[in-house]
């Protein structure tokens, strides 16, 4: 059988480092073919090069059997491919249609037909299963429903071969099981599907075939029946990796941060947090969950002193926070891993080492009296952060936005991590982080926990809560709906609290 994608001896260098080494990798119609590998294995660059975002310096594209230059993506789109990024690509002022059709606008008159936009978005939207109103605007939406739209630009373009980046990163269990039945149906229609993912169990359930990169090459290509999470773990970063709930104690600690009915509107002025009260002791890890667009982000900007609450009170050590700002919030003690690693948590313009003094530059050791920057020590630390988190980059003056999204992610975990703070806001830490890297990162976390921190873990990650928090708040529609059990709750009993289900029909 011809292969829908077929890329045959592909090598990319950028300077001395090559991110592909002598690729192959081909696809079939109607299969489902997951690609995986460690942050750095050269997923992004391989998929950047199929879709026409940059050349190969080596090798060769086939599609359905004949040999095609990508030149841009326009190409690759004419070509029937689209891609699905992991950052969206999104305008938000405008409405769902309006961004599917931007580029590509139906009209009518010499003007945009706005409702026929509407109309086509609205069928395709039925046909999929993917439930979007296309008059609503992409604002006013939730990150995983921003993701479907994504997914609707990429069909309207009429894609046969469609690329997905990370698809479950903002979805719950049943949404995911939701987007596992849509790509089947598009793979049974005879579509092709590349799927990209961290989160090996969801590679076990949704591929038919999977191929392994580690350090830009490839590993193996196997059928999905003949492998197990364990195999391509060791295939993936050549060793075991723990991912088992880790062990609790009895939390004795004093209450450090402390939320009390805390009331908070969105950017519209509409209420968003409804009463949120929270205690985090020393000591431990309390986990928030739910549902993206439930009142995480918001939780977490109050927290942070990026949004001021309209009613409660927020103490940390036990003395009230009279003003919300980030910096005072800073200078009681907080550390914060923000959700949103490109917008709030790196310069991707600078280097690494401008980026680890973020947040230090105003004080000693890194800065003399005289307010002078003493860059010396900082390369010197940011040098052995890199080396501490792993963080593959050549040096400390490696510019930050040329980092995989999982590398700058470390970079932000490695800023943060290195101060000794008694409060951590750790916002979604390990969002599109490789599993090594995400062990790397929990170990951190419980390692703060056990000096006696207090963290504050927000999560769309079940798995992820249930493997590190001491105690789970699920969180539905700006409130908390419920507290469960880390060591007995389940992904689905969750999941059903996420969705709005109360904890005590939950509990009959």
């Amino acid at each position: 059988m011809t292969f829908a994608i077929e890329m045959v001896g592909i090598t990319k260098r950028f300077g001395t480092l090559v991110a592909n080494k002598h690729i192959s990798f081909g696809v079939r119609p109607g299969e489902i073919h997951a690609l995986v590998g460690e942050n750095g294995a050269g997923k992004t660059t391989l998929m950047n090069i199929l879709f026409g975002m940059m050349p190969p310096d080596e090798g060769a594209i086939f599609v359905e059997g004949r040999e095609v230059v990508m030149e841009t993506p326009r190409t690759a789109i004419g070509l029937g491919l689209g891609m699905v990024h992991q950052h969206f690509k999104l305008v938000p002022s405008l409405t769902v249609a309006e961004n599917i059709f931007l580029g590509m606008e139906i009209t009518r008159g010499g003007l945009i037909d706005h409702k026929a936009q509407s109309d086509k978005a609205r069928a395709l939207s039925d046909e999929f299963g993917l439930g979007i109103d296309p008059d609503r605007r992409v604002s006013d939406l939730s990150v995983g429903i921003e993701q479907r739209v994504e997914i609707l630009k990429v069909l309207a373009r009429g894609a046969r071969i469609v690329i997905l980046d990370e698809p479950t990163a903002v979805l719950t269990p049943q949404e995911s099981r939701d987007l596992f039945r849509t790509l089947r149906g598009f793979a049974n229609a005879g579509m092709t599907v590349i799927f990209i993912s961290h989160h090996l169990h969801e590679v076990l359930a949704v591929s038919d075939t999977v191929t392994v990169l580690r350090d830009g090459a490839v590993v193996g290509t196997l059928p999905t029946k003949e492998l197990d999470e364990d195999r391509l773990v060791t295939m993936m970063v050549g060793r075991e990796v723990n991912f088992d709930r880790r062990p609790r104690k009895t939390i004795e600690g004093r209450k450090v941060l402390e939320l009390k009915e805390i009331c908070a509107r969105d950017n519209r002025g509409l209420p968003t947090l409804r009463d949120v009260s929270i205690t985090v002791r020393a000591g431990e890890i309390v986990g928030i969950v739910g549902v993206d667009g439930n009142g995480q982000t918001e939780l977490a900007e109050v927290v942070a002193g990026l949004r001021a609450p309209s009613y409660g009170e927020i103490a940390i050590n036990g003395t009230a926070v009279a003003e919300s700002s980030p910096g005072k919030m800073r200078e009681a003690g907080l550390a914060h891993v923000p959700a949103d690693r490109l917008v709030r948590g790196v310069d991707g313009s600078q280097q690494i080492s401008a980026n680890i003094l973020m947040g230090r530059q105003a004080t000693p050791p890194w800065v003399s009296a005289f307010g002078v920057v003493r860059w010396k020590q900082v390369r010197k630390l940011a040098r052995d952060l890199i080396r501490r988190f792993d963080i593959r980059a050549q040096s400390e003056q490696t510019i930050v936005k040329t980092l995989s999204g999982g590398n700058i992610q470390k970079v932000v975990v490695a800023r943060e991590f290195s101060q000794d703070a008694p409060i951590y806001l750790v916002d979604q830490p390990t969002r599109g982080v490789d599993i090594g890297a995400m062990e790397g990162i929990h170990d951190e976390i419980i390692a703060k926990r056990d000096e006696g921190a207090a963290i504050l873990l927000i999560s769309v990650q079940i798995d992820e809560v249930l493997a590190l928090a001491d105690r789970v708040l699920v969180m539905f529609a700006g409130r908390i709906s419920g507290e469960v059990d880390p060591e007995t709750a389940t992904e689905d009993e969750i999941g059903y609290l996420m969705a709005g289900g109360s904890a005590s029909r939950q509990a009959a």
